[in-house]
């Protein structure tokens, strides 16, 4: 008579192991970071890529057999709404910051998410500039206040009032505004980064009431933004009290690239290789420096777009035009400045690998 399988080392019978944990790896789970227990925010890579299109072609095949009779999705297996987001779709977004869920709230007050954010530059000496440019350097008036200021006679240089373009060494000459001593020698920039949520404004002030991205940096007299981003699009902005450089990064000559990730519905495979050929919008022909498509499940695309233009709405007009319904717009990398790990609604320093490039990008002629 055979003796019965041991199944332990004491001949016990085999206890049932432990049920494997959330973010184990296996299709669907939510993955967790290391000791920390919530995902990170970050932009996705291309292992995210690789991942969601295994899981976009398992979805498909999954749907098939939820199919009407029409050929339109009803539900899945296990009872899946049509529409509902894939594990594939639930990691993407949970890399690039969010997961479909509440926005992060704005902090109380109109405080700053971290006041703590943000770098410092050398600023680099421009010699003479017009006493207009000077103010607005400072941030104690906008460019357009600062011509209005002196016009009517508010500013004065060494005691004598100033006349409309001005030649001023900010080094030597004394500015004062209605009496008022200003500060016109810079000696470094601020440099801010943000992940810009959706639905806030990128502008100064909003007649609407609406929340700005300067709502959610730290209050620095004279900051500006580099490139601006819609309304609803989100992602990586960046923000600085060096107006040169921020002209120097946005013009057209100096084709900073900017890549983008939008969830898109449509044919985004043919959408792919016509915009390899160029998109012909009606300001003229974008040709994209790279674009890619990759199934997220649930007939969405994830549609990766890089371009060196800054034109207004040109990543929406480039999806409309190849016939693409954009659902979510992400701004991912601008130049050196990529967004990672950000959350939304939150500031960061620069590094120093970014400020060095940024340098170069500004010097370059």
């Amino acid at each position: 008579m055979t003796p019965p399988r041991r199944s332990g080392g004491d001949g016990g019978p085999r206890t049932p192991s432990a049920p494997k944990r959330s973010g184990d790896g296996r299709p669907g789970t939510a993955p967790k970071s290391k000791g920390r227990g919530e995902p990170t925010g970050k932009a996705p890579t291309a292992r995210d890529f690789r991942a969601a299109r295994a899981e976009g072609r398992n979805a498909e095949r999954r749907s098939a057999d939820g199919r009407s009779g029409d050929g339109r999705a009803t539900e899945g297996r296990g009872g899946k709404p049509r529409g509902a987001a894939t594990g594939a779709e639930r990691r993407l977004a949970e890399k690039r910051g969010t997961s479909g869920g509440p926005r992060p709230a704005r902090p109380a007050g109109g405080q700053p998410a971290n006041s703590k954010a943000g770098g410092t530059v050398k600023a680099r000496d421009e010699g003479p500039m017009r006493v207009q440019r000077a103010l607005a350097r400072a941030g104690v008036v906008s460019r357009r206040g600062a011509d209005q200021a002196v016009a009517d006679g508010r500013v004065q240089v060494n005691g004598v009032v100033a006349t409309v373009g001005q030649i001023v060494d900010t080094a030597r000459d004394r500015i004062t505004l209605d009496g008022t001593p200003v500060e016109t020698h810079v000696t470094a920039h601020r440099w801010i980064v943000l992940h810009k949520p959706a639905a806030v404004m990128t502008t100064r002030k909003d007649p609407q009431g609406r929340t700005t991205v300067f709502d959610l940096v730290e209050d620095v007299p004279g900051l500006v933004y580099v490139g601006r981003l819609d309304f609803m699009t989100e992602g990586v902005l960046l923000l600085t009290t060096d107006g040169t450089a921020a002209h120097a990064l946005t013009h057209p000559s100096r084709e900073v690239e900017r890549t983008y990730v939008a969830t898109v519905r449509g044919d985004a495979v043919s959408a792919v290789r016509q915009a390899r050929e160029g998109v012909e919008l009606e300001d003229g022909v974008v040709v994209p420096r790279d674009v890619q498509a990759h199934p997220l499940g649930a007939r969405r695309w994830a549609f990766e777009i890089t371009i060196a233009e800054g034109k207004t709405h040109e990543v929406r007009r480039i999806c409309d035009t190849l016939g693409l319904e954009v659902e979510r717009l992400v701004r991912t990398q601008f130049g050196p400045i990529r967004l990672g790990h950000l959350e939304s609604g939150q500031a960061r320093a620069l590094t120093t690998a970014e400020r060095t490039v940024i340098d170069a990008l500004v010097s370059a002629r």
